[in-house]
């Protein structure tokens, strides 16, 4: 017979966790008490992918509702090479074209501009 040859890792446990902040100190006083040694911050989004910008959550988002780039032109009339610009990253998105493209795609408008740093 076949010897399982796959090792299972279940020696440590991820919780990744949201709560309001002000119930932050009881959430960490009731993973200590469960036996989780280590709590952790956790990193920002932009930190832990600096290169990446919102004009790929464009192309992503598009995928997502199966739309190209022509018939997302057709739903929003932004041209089409505006749109393959924007997600490109060789034209700006602004709040006006994120509103217009946020529509066509279902998505919230914010994902698609850029965070001042």
């Amino acid at each position: 017979m076949s010897e399982r040859t796959k090792v299972l890792h279940t020696k440590n446990t991820d919780i990744h966790r949201i709560e309001p902040e002000i119930n932050r100190p009881h959430a960490i006083h009731a993973l200590e008490n469960l036996g989780y040694p280590e709590i952790r911050e956790s990193i920002p989004f932009e930190d832990t992918f600096p290169d990446h910008h919102p004009c790929r959550n464009i192309a992503g988002y598009r995928h997502q509702e199966n739309l190209t780039q022509k018939l997302l032109s057709e739903l929003t009339r932004i041209p089409q090479s505006h749109i393959s610009a924007m997600e490109n990253n060789n034209r700006p998105i602004g709040r006006k074209n994120a509103k217009i493209i946020a529509k066509g795609l279902n998505a919230n408008y914010r994902m698609f501009l850029s965070k001042p740093r």
